[in-house]
């Protein structure tokens, strides 16, 4: 599946999040604007947000301050 250039940067900064085992608030919030920054959110776009809350979720993602 071809990814729209938007989805794109999402997958990329989600998978940053993934290798880290954490994202701070800054990146969390930076990937629910680039997300929105079309007023639309699109089936992949959704998808990887959905992702990332479920790792969130799981634990295997941790939500960090800035500056940790």
């Amino acid at each position: 599946m071809v990814l729209s250039s938007s989805a794109e940067k999402l997958r990329k900064m989600i998978d940053k999040a993934i290798e880290d085992h954490e994202i701070t608030v800054t990146e969390y919030e930076k990937i629910l604007h680039l997300a929105s920054e079309d007023n639309k959110i699109d089936a992949q776009e959704k998808a990887l947000l959905q992702n990332l809350q479920d790792l969130i979720e799981s634990g295997t993602v941790k939500r960090v301050p800035d500056g940790k």
